[in-house]
Order: C-alpha cells, then sequence, then structure tokens
C-alpha cells in the first residue's frame, strides 16, 4: 500500500515523514517553494530527538504521478483549500480510498460528494510549517494522536490497516467506529484558534475562547450531535503526546495563527468558528462570540494582518 499525502504542511508533512521513516512508500503532494525544496534538497524534518533530511518522492498535482490501485490518498490541507484539492485529483483517482487528516467537520461531506470512500481522521498534533522543505514536529514521545474510521461511521479492514500503520510510525493511532465524534469534540477545541491568531499568545484570551466554546457546546446540544468530552480526550491521550521543546525553535502558534504569519491570504475560520455560527442559525442558538472570531479572523487573513494584530478587549468590543 502506498500514501499518497495531498498538502505535505505540519500536520501532511509528519504523517508523510514518520510512514516513510518505517518503511511504508509515501509521495508528498505540494506547491509553489514547498515543493521546489522538497525536491532539490528533500524534507527538512525537526522533532525533539533531532534533526533529519528525508528524501521522500514529492509530486505538484496528479499529473505528476502514475496512481496505483493501492494507493490511498490523505488530505491533510486546510479545510478552505479541500474543495480545489478534491477536483484536482477526482478525475485521477477513481476508486481510491480518501482519508481527511485534517480539522472541521466538512472535509468529510465535501469528499464523499467525488469518492465513494471516505474516512475522517482525528487529528491532535503540535506542529509548525513556516519555511519551504521544512517541517516541525513537537510531539513527544508520540508524534501525534489519530484515529480513523469510515465516514460517516464504522470501520473496516483498511481503516484498521491504517490505524496499524500509523501507530507503528511514532503515532498513537486506533480505528474508532464513531470518529465523527471526535472530530466534533476537536472542533470545540479549536474555537479559541482565531483568538490566538488575533490577539496572540494573551492568556487574557482564554475567557474568550472559552465563550466561543460554551456557544460551540451549546449548539451542538440543540443539534443533537454526539461529541467527546476534553476528560475523555485526556483519558486516551494520557502521556502519549505531549509538547516536546526544541532548542531554537520554538512553536509561536496553531495551524490559524500560521495562516496569517505566511500571509496566506486565507484561514480556516470559516469551517471552525463558521461551521458553529452555521449550526446556530439553524438551530436557533446564538452564537455571537463566533460569529465575530469569524468575521475578524477572515478580515485580518483578506488584509494580510500578522497575528496578534488586536487586542482582547478590541476583540471583546466588536462582538
Amino acid at each position: 500500500m502506498r500514501y499518497v499525502i495531498i498538502g505535505a504542511g505540519g500536520i501532511g508533512g509528519t504523517i508523510g515523514a514518520r510512514l516513510f521513516q518505517s518503511g511504508h512508500d509515501v509521495i508528498l503532494s505540494a506547491r509553489g517553494s514547498h515543493l521546489a525544496a522538497l525536491r532539490s534538497t528533500g524534507l527538512r524534518f525537526i522533532t525533539p530527538n533531532g534533526t533529519e533530511t528525508l528524501r521522500i518522492p514529492a509530486v505538484g498535482g496528479p499529473a505528476d504521478l502514475e496512481l496505483r490501485e493501492d494507493d490511498v490518498l490523505i488530505v491533510a490541507t486546510k479545510t478552505q483549500d479541500t474543495a480545489a484539492a478534491l477536483a484536482a485529483w477526482a478525475p485521477h483517482a477513481d476508486g481510491l480510498p480518501v482519508v481527511c487528516a485534517q480539522n472541521a467537520v466538512e472535509n468529510e461531506r465535501l469528499a464523499l460528494r467525488l469518492f465513494a470512500d471516505v474516512y475522517g481522521m482525528l487529528v491532535w498534533m503540535p506542529a509548525l510549517h513556516l519555511e519551504p522543505g521544512t517541517i516541525v514536529a513537537y510531539g513527544t514521545p508520540k508524534s501525534g494522536m489519530l484515529s480513523v474510521g469510515r465516514y460517516p461511521q464504522g470501520v473496516d479492514k483498511l481503516s484498521e490497516t491504517i490505524a496499524a500503520d500509523l501507530d507503528r510510525s511514532g503515532f498513537a493511532s486506533w480505528a474508532d467506529p464513531a470518529i465523527m465524534r471526535w472530530k466534533y469534540g476537536k472542533l470545540l477545541g479549536n474555537l479559541g484558534n482565531a483568538v490566538e491568531a488575533l490577539a496572540g499568545p494573551d492568556p487574557a484570551g482564554l475567557d474568550l475562547a472559552g465563550r466561543a466554546r460554551e456557544e460551540g457546546v451549546a449548539v451542538l446540544t440543540a443539534a443533537g450531535i454526539d461529541v467527546t468530552t476534553p476528560d475523555e480526550e485526556r483519558a486516551r491521550r494520557g502521556r502519549l503526546v505531549e509538547h516536546g521543546e526544541i532548542e531554537g525553535v520554538p512553536r509561536p502558534g496553531g495551524s490559524s495563527w500560521q495562516s496569517l504569519a505566511k500571509g496566506s491570504g486565507t484561514i480556516e475560520a470559516d469551517y471552525l468558528n463558521g461551521e458553529i455560527v452555521l449550526l446556530g442559525r439553524a438551530h436557533g442558538v446564538a452564537t455571537p462570540v463566533n460569529a465575530m472570531l469569524q468575521r475578524e479572523a477572515n478580515r485580518a487573513a483578506r488584509e494580510s494582518r500578522p497575528p496578534g494584530s488586536l487586542s482582547v478587549g478590541e476583540l471583546t468590543a466588536l462582538m
């Protein structure tokens, strides 16, 4: 079986690197200067245990690759890029399974429009990708927690095989029949991403992030959506994945922070805070905190503002 990683950023790059290190056949798909660096010098993979350069084959898209019957596509783009990525690969990948190794809960629905066999993956992995050709993975002793299951529910032989491959490759992984329950739990945890991106690592932002989560819990309850609890998540993760320190490479922020830092022009708020806003409107639950965070995160990305461009007080006033 060969793993084709679509989106070789912090998450996809780490998954690909660990699978490659453990002897699996891996292809990385990337764009622009990141692709050029992967092709010319390889992937510089930095972890708490050291730095290694991995010569993993890299392509720019399906036109650069002859797909095989035993390929598994792992999509690790940001959600705002999922539709375009799937549309590019679908004409060349008929019959292949797709694994959504992403935050948010919209990716699997997008994939199911184009692919028959879709799998969701919970991603709990502290990683950083700001420099072309370089991925930093902070998780230790495991690089991340990755459960996988069929979408919308169930497990099968393939999900069990993928989980076993990941578990033997430096991740805490298992096949879970209720994978979306875990992904909705992760969604609640990601509602504070926009606070960190907009206001930086200000402790005062914890209260605002907590208010966003409270809205999320109320919305999911009204929608009748089952979700994991923080205690359940911590119990499952245990001491398997902790944030390790890497000398000279501190982790400045999460995925949304990194989107602003790179000036990518887009951010995932529509599919994190925006998911809560959508469900709130559908079920009659007010979501003023998440609506403000969605709006201001998109504005910051659109205007190429750096991370930390607003204070927590300014954000609160904008509600």
